[in-house]
């Protein structure tokens, strides 16, 4: 079934039905405040922080799907029938409600139709601000007069830490209360706190300080208001039938002990063809800066440039910061733009998978409607995996997060498991001290953490030029400081001073698989293929620094390493994936279960360990046993028997995530491998199978958003093979991004130039790209009319012939006309 399409001109997902398989979402904002929203306006907001900065409250898991949220409800007072601006919670027949749902880069608008009253309702967070705006238009295309009334709600949180506004009532709901003030709500949280230690903000970083969130009104007059949750909704009632709405009136009730709220109703009348307007606003801060932005929105005056599809005109502030979102978004992921001959990959390489690298960017596995938002930071392989996702993009953010997550390594190598928003860096304690369990839950080193800095620094300084970089100085998380070259052999002797019996890096706590307990003995093969490919990567640096000590130390590694996997991890035809503590082989073809690891495989590629035969036969087994119509399985077959306590997933239901399910994030490193050794028919069918839009006409079975990748996909072993879980936030977003840009598309920054190499379906006989590279517009055009998979015959860079496929920084000027010819 199809729930939408694409808008590939104002780079939007259009969602035509309401009654979408699960909630299909958007994410507004940016670092320090962000809002997810879904199609039928459920969602929540918070600071910085899902866990210690939530604004507005949400039930995870809740029927009829995930609510509350930024509710907006209308009532006919003549009839008191009453529904909703957006479909939920009201849920109106759709045979008579007519809903659109039109998710874009940063900004969400939702329109409905219902009994001749239109209304259109555009949800952002203004750029570089700290609070959200929901811009409210109603119009009545009736041929009475109409008197209606306008109820926005929000239901604040108590506490801005989630776990103590779920949980610890006998303690949240006595520090919360609300007050009514002109046209907005004030919630104050601890309010006998000291008023002077609260910013204007209204946030806080000391504990019993007062916070202030308000929820206001502009562009009408506040009729009446709700600040109690229970007033509004009333008893054994739900949000699709408050009984403030039902009634027609709210109390003027504030709420004190009880559950902070945020109602505020306007009474309107309508002619015919007549419309309103009026803005909702929400966020953290005191009276004095609610009030201030009241009247910043107060102004309806229109814009004669609309930005806006709809029959509704902006008025000039809410366009002006519409036009503002669009062209800093646009801008950002104009830096690549595909013309192939898919539109689907089209939509995901120009639009929808480059927005979501940047969400996981910002918010790691932070806040989503499966991850709660208890992780108070940014997981440590995660953030630096997420940066590859948009440094082709921007890579002045992408240096920001680098040096932070850099300054999260130990100086022992390894890296903090989790590297807290508000990170201090030279001052943190170590999961080798009882403090850092205390603040994070982490209380061990994950072997692959500090790993994942090798690729990403590399395509970093090349991507940019920034080859200075290397030498820049930054602290460690507990002490000390040194050069990015320094952590970087640092992050290498952290994996040699730990290694089991067969000389291969001990998988730790995990190894990139949580579910995966080898310990401190136990050996880990991705790992081990994971410090080969640091180790190439560390010798390509220290050759270019002239470094002849460094570069024999690493030489000397290299063989010594690739010997161990050679002899004991090689099985003919696959590599193994580890070795328990007690000599159990992980992964051996001739154990009955889990008998074929996708990871080790494809990493031995991906390192340059197995090249020729050996990565041809690899990858063939791979794509003979463990690939599916959706994707290929982690390994293959499940655990049922052999579990705990090495192998964690064994708990997971057959099929499922980790044990032997599709997880998504894998499925990237599957497709660049196969770039690698050339095969660019097999690459694009596993990006086909993965990819979310080529499942928009069945997203019944996917379920969820057919424009997100997912976090795992159920595999052959359960009922519903093909269904996917956990959106947004996930690994997968920045390995298919990578293996889009790098892989298939081939566009490969060097030190001093790039290569165009391109590994694409043998039927895409001629494509266009256009890449800002250093600051300089390349306009590509591939000219596949031969129908190879890969190899480039010559490149014309502005009419100049160039052979092969790498083009100088020389050659380029601002505007760059470049015409790559592939052929055998």
């Amino acid at each position: 079934m199809n729930f939408g399409h694409f808008n590939a001109v104002n780079k939007e997902y259009v969602i035509t039905r309401p009654d979408t398989p699960a909630p299909w979402c958007n994410y507004l904002g940016s670092v320090d405040y962000g809002a997810i929203i879904s199609n039928n306006a459920t969602g929540y907001s918070f600071v910085k922080s899902g866990a210690a900065g939530r604004i507005i409250r949400f039930r995870l898991n809740s029927m009829s799907n995930d609510q509350p949220g930024r509710f907006i409800y209308i009532r006919d007072n003549e009839d008191g029938d009453y529904w909703s601006g957006s479909w939920q919670p009201v849920c109106k027949a759709i045979d008579s409600y007519k809903s659109e749902c039109r998710h874009g880069t940063a900004y969400t608008i939702i329109s409905s139709s219902y009994k001749d009253i239109e209304s259109r309702t555009l949800y952002y967070v203004p750029l570089d601000k700290n609070y959200e705006v929901w811009n409210f238009r109603i119009k009545n295309n009736s041929t009475n007069k109409r008197s209606l009334s306008i109820y926005g709600m929000a239901e604040f949180t108590n506490h801005d830490h989630y776990e103590n506004d779920t949980v610890n009532l006998q303690y949240s709901q006595f520090i919360s209360r609300t007050h009514f003030k002109e046209n907005h709500i004030l919630q104050v949280i601890n309010a006998n706190g000291s008023e002077a230690s609260a910013d204007v903000e209204g946030t806080s970083n000391k504990k019993g300080d007062p916070i202030y969130r308000f929820f206001g009104l502009a562009g009408q007059s506040v009729s009446a208001f709700d600040g109690e949750r229970d007033m509004f909704i009333g008893n054994y009632r739900n949000y699709g039938n408050p009984v403030a709405v039902e009634s027609g009136k709210c109390s003027n009730t504030v709420s004190y002990n009880g559950n902070s709220f945020g109602a505020l109703q306007t009474d309107i009348e309508l002619n015919p063809g007549e419309e309103a307007e009026m803005t909702f606003l929400l966020g953290a801060g005191n009276g004095a800066f609610a009030r201030e932005l009241i009247s910043k929105y107060a102004t309806v005056e229109k814009t004669d440039n609309c930005s806006c599809e709809a029959s509704f005109d902006f008025s000039q502030v809410v366009s002006h910061e519409l036009k503002q979102l669009k062209t800093f978004w646009h801008s950002r992921l104009g830096n690549l733009q595909v013309e192939t001959p898919d539109d689907n990959f089209n939509n995901m390489a120009n639009v929808w998978n480059a927005y979501q690298c940047f969400i996981t960017f910002f918010w790691s596995r932070a806040a989503s409607f499966q991850y709660c938002g208890l992780r108070n930071g940014l997981g440590y392989r995660d953030t630096v995996q997420d940066i590859q996702g948009i440094i082709h993009l921007d890579q002045n953010v992408a240096r920001e997060r680098l040096w932070l997550m850099l300054s999260g390594q130990v100086s022992n190598g390894g890296g903090l498991p989790l590297v807290k928003f508000d990170h201090r860096p030279g001052e943190e304690a170590t999961p080798d001290e009882s403090q850092y369990a205390k603040e994070t839950g982490q209380s061990f080193y994950r072997a692959d953490d500090a790993l994942w800095l090798f690729p990403t620094v590399i395509t970093y300084i090349k991507e940019s030029g920034d080859w200075d970089f290397i030498d820049e100085s930054i602290p460690y998380a507990d002490k000390g400081e040194a050069t990015v070259y320094i952590h970087l052999k640092q992050a290498i002797q952290f994996n040699l001073d730990r290694q089991g019996s067969h000389g291969l890096p001990a998988g730790l706590y995990a190894d990139w698989n949580d579910c995966l307990r080898l310990g401190s003995k136990g050996e880990s093969l991705f790992v081990a293929f994971q410090l080969y490919y640091a180790l190439k990567i560390f010798e390509e640096f220290a050759v270019k620094k002239g470094s002849s000590a460094d570069i024999a130390w690493v030489k000397g590694l290299l063989e010594e390493l690739n010997g161990s996997i050679q002899k004991s991890a090689w099985e003919g035809d696959q590599y193994v994936r580890g070795f328990t503590e007690d000599g159990y082989i992980i992964g051996s073809k001739n154990n009955s279960e889990a008998s074929l690891w996708l990871n080790p495989q494809v990493w031995s590629v991906i390192s340059g360990a197995a090249e020729g035969e050996q990565a041809n036969a690899v990858l063939d087994k791979v794509y003979a046993n463990l690939n599916t119509k959706y994707g290929a399985m982690l390994f293959y077959p499940a655990f049922r028997e052999y579990g705990l306590p090495v192998a964690r997933m064994s708990l997971f239901n057959a099929g499922t995530k980790e044990n032997a399910g599709i997880f998504s994030q894998p499925q990237g490193w599957l497709i660049l491998a196969e770039t690698i050794i050339g095969n660019g028919n097999r690459a694009y069918e596993y990006f086909t199978e993965i990819n979310p839009a080529a499942m928009n006409d069945n997203a019944e079975k996917r379920k969820l958003e057919p424009y997100i990748h997912g976090q795992a996909t159920e595999g052959t072993d359960t009922q519903n093979h093909g269904r996917s879980h956990v959106h947004w936030l996930t690994g997968t977003a920045s390995t298919v991004m990578v293996s889009m840009v790098y892989g298939i598309l081939g566009l490969q920054p060097e030190y001093d130039g790039i290569k165009i190499n391109p590994c694409i379906p043998s039927n895409w006989t001629n494509f266009k790209m256009t890449k800002v590279f250093r600051n300089n517009v390349l306009n590509i055009t591939v000219d596949n009319s031969q129908g190879v998979e890969k190899g480039v015959k010559y490149v014309t860079v502005n009419g100049k012939r160039i052979d092969g496929c790498y083009i100088s920084t020389d050659e380029l000027k601002a505007t760059n006309e470049i015409v790559v010819v592939m052929g055998e």
